[in-house]
């Protein structure tokens, strides 16, 4: 880690962090490990409705989470603080809380295993610099342009700007050390559009590093184009048709999938996707790596939840399984290293899970995929996507609403309806991946999809 990585945010330094923890990891009696992650940051959320502010808020926050692990028992123990005293008081309740867990030998904290940080710098100056009235502007402004470009549309239900930064560190007894720090900033509206008695919302947002390079024309276009292009929708026939999805809703579809590599899932039994490493389980055209090194990613962390320093992590690969995500003590459990893939909150145990998920793209972009297609569904919206999939079966049963499509172009709008299959199937379906890679303000990296044959329920 170089000097520059441990820069001083606007609450302090990293080296003042990193002095705190070094105390109480030293503390560590010759019997036990200690981790220690110490937290803290600020953020400031403005919500405006017609013209007027609503609400304006600034909040800082701090915290710290201890581990504890002895003779295969583990404790944690949270605070709210990073008071020297209180620190000491949240170890001791550590210790505390080791001596009744149950004893299970793949508790331990995260070894070093030698792969260098990859340094990128995702912090921002102007995020802190930006003054509350900008932010208010920004808010203001926004719905001002989200109103203004339809006369259906004439209030949204809310606008909000929003930013925030954080630091933290985390030792261990192990020799780990790891400092990182970043800041962002967003925006998203919501309109309502009206036709008589019926009303349609839509929704955007976009995120950045810097205030002014919000951009607040397409979240606005786009939020009063998903509202309007609903109106007047009806329930469709069934049917089973190609269903085509952007980007945003193809990175949510393999989120889920994503979430079932996890190691704990894999171990509790809870991933269809058990004991299928090195099997075609996805279209040859589908390839997904976790890759939270990516400097264009708003969500790149240089370190895991455990210290380690992020990888990319290969999930599937032209259609086949790589592996999964493991944390250390996953990895323990399942004979293997961890993936550097622990996700967690100062306030939260590690567990393993996706950080910055990245889609390969391919060379057709959106209107051309929509123009492949014959007889289709354009999906808008997903409702209930995690409820709707059982994670073990990995049956899919959705509702949905957006656009049908006849002989490739865009036709009459559809609501209430039910997208049906599994998602094993959905996976081997893809038929095209477009070639529209989009940095999605989740930080998530998606292209378009086309996924052919799917049940489609209305009426």
């Amino acid at each position: 880690m170089s000097a520059d990585a441990r820069a001083a945010g606007p609450a302090g330094s990293g080296e003042e962090l990193l002095a705190l923890a070094r105390k109480l990891v030293e503390r560590a009696a010759p019997d036990e490990h200690v981790e220690v992650l110490l937290a803290r940051g600020a953020s400031t959320t403005v919500r405006v409705h017609d013209g007027e502010v609503e609400s304006l808020s600034s909040a800082d926050s701090s915290g710290a989470g201890i581990r504890v692990v002895s003779g295969g028992r583990l404790g944690f123990a949270h605070c709210g603080s990073l008071d020297p005293a209180v620190l000491e008081e949240t170890l001791s309740e550590a210790r505390d809380n080791c001596r009744f867990g149950a004893p299970d030998e793949h508790h331990g904290l995260a070894e070093p295993d030698g792969v260098p940080v990859v340094e990128r710098d995702a912090w921002s100056d102007a995020v802190v610099s930006t003054p509350v009235d900008r932010k208010v502007e920004i808010a203001l402004d926004l719905e001002r342009r989200a109103l203004s470009l339809d006369p259906r549309v004439s209030t949204a239900r809310t606008t909000i700007y929003g930013d925030g930064w954080g630091e933290s560190v985390l030792v261990t007894s192990t020799g780990i050390e790891g400092y990182d720090r970043g800041a962002s900033c967003s925006a998203s509206t919501a309109p309502l559009a009206r036709d008589g008695d019926e009303t349609q919302i839509g929704s955007s947002h976009d995120a950045a590093r810097d205030p002014e390079e919000l951009d607040l024309d397409r979240v606005a276009s786009e939020a009063v184009e998903r509202a309007t292009r609903l109106l007047g929708a009806t329930k469709p026939g069934s049917g089973r048709m190609a269903i085509v999805l952007e980007p945003r809703l193809a990175v949510t579809l393999l989120g889920v999938v994503a979430s079932m590599l996890s190691g704990d899932a894999v171990e509790k039994g809870r991933s269809p996707f058990r004991d299928r490493v090195g099997e075609v389980i996805a279209s040859p055209l589908l390839s997904l790596v976790d890759d939270p090194t990516r400097a264009e990613s708003l969500g790149s962390e240089q370190i895991d939840g455990e210290g380690l320093a992020c990888r990319p992590n290969p999930l599937i690969v032209e259609g086949v399984l790589q592996g999964f995500l493991h944390d250390s003590t996953s990895g323990r459990r399942a004979g293997v290293a961890s993936t550097a893939s622990a996700v967690r909150g100062a306030r939260t145990l590690p567990s393993p899970g996706a950080q910055v998920l990245v889609m390969s793209p391919g060379s057709r972009g959106l209107d051309e995929l929509i123009a492949s297609v014959d007889e289709g569904l354009f999906v808008n919206g997903f409702a209930g996507l995690h409820s709707g999939v059982n994670p073990v079966s990995g049956d899919f049963s959705v509702g949905a609403d957006g656009l049908l499509i006849r002989g490739g172009e865009l036709a009459e709008p559809v609501r209430e309806l039910t997208v049906a299959s599994t998602l094993q199937r959905l996976l081997r379906d893809v038929v095209e991946v477009g070639g529209d890679l989009e940095w999605l303000p989740s930080g998530h990296a998606g292209c378009s999809l086309v996924i052919a044959d799917v049940s489609v329920s209305g009426a």
